[in-house]
């Protein structure tokens, strides 16, 4: 495995490479989560690039950044165990000059939900996303489904822009008690890991209902918000179809259910396609 940390020790070695490449891109401190992606990418490409990048422009004022999991010897390891072909670690001065382009996300979609509770964070996620994929040179391109939103934003960068590479959607993957994987989950403490399962099991009571016929959007919000008790705060729980226009009724193969709750210190993210 090669290791880059600048972009031109990047571009000598993807010289080497030929036939498709697989791109995961990450801010590091992979978990199972990851792993899952990197290890579809692998399966499905001749070659695989992982990046590590702890992007400073999606990180708001006050929000975890200096803080955030950084695990660099042992996701390195994990890289080199799923045999991944490059890895690339940039330096933030590597990846931006003091006065560049920017680009923003959408004006409707990129400001609801996250985008309402985080203004700025999707045109910082979209600008780095452009930049990694244009520097991977990816066939394909690989980002889990549990950031719903930021999936559906990149592929319609990808599609706005005209970018010559495929997105692929990979499940949610989540421990043996159903709380989603993320590298915010190390500050979950004490009963707080406990309580954090309140988001998977909201979730699997809209699943409940929509299987038994219950298609009211307000009704699966109101039983959710029931079961959220635990949580110390809601930030939302909300209802789309695959363009994040909000929805009145479930529209089975069209319908994502998402929730954001704080648990103690980390803000949780959880979601579900019907």
């Amino acid at each position: 495995m090669v290791i880059a940390r600048t972009i031109e020790e990047l571009q000598i070695a993807k010289k080497a490479l030929s036939g498709s490449i697989g791109f995961v891109p990450t801010m590091g401190a992979l978990h199972q989560g990851h792993l899952s992606l990197i290890q579809q990418a692998r399966k499905e490409n001749d070659h695989l690039i992982v990046s590590i990048f702890v992007n400073p422009t999606q990180f708001l004022e006050g929000e975890d950044l200096d803080a955030y999991p950084r695990k660099d010897e042992a996701d390195i390891k994990i890289c080199e165990l799923a045999k991944v072909d490059i890895l690339f670690m940039p330096t933030i001065d590597a990846m931006y000059e003091e006065d560049e382009l920017c680009i923003g996300a959408p004006a409707i979609r990129g400001y609801v939900l996250e985008g309402e509770k985080r203004p700025g964070h999707f045109d910082g996620m979209l600008q780095v996303v452009m930049k990694l994929l244009n520097l991977s040179g990816a066939t394909s391109a690989y980002f889990g489904k549990k950031d719903a939103q930021q999936l559906a934003l990149i592929t319609q960068m990808v599609k706005n822009y005209f970018m010559d590479v495929d997105i692929i959607p990979c499940e949610i993957v989540r421990n043996e008690l159903g709380l989603a994987l993320s590298s915010r989950n190390v500050y979950l403490e004490g009963d707080e890991k406990q309580r954090a399962l309140c988001l998977s099991s909201a979730l699997k009571r809209a699943t409940k209902m929509v299987m038994a016929g219950e298609l009211s959007v307000s009704a699966i919000k109101e039983e959710m918000r029931e079961v959220l008790f635990e949580a110390d705060s809601i930030e939302y729980i909300a209802i789309v179809d695959r363009e994040f226009n909000a929805l009145e009724t479930i529209e089975i193969g069209n319908t994502i259910i998402l929730v954001a709750a704080w648990v103690g210190k980390p803000r949780l993210i959880d979601n579900l396609w019907i």
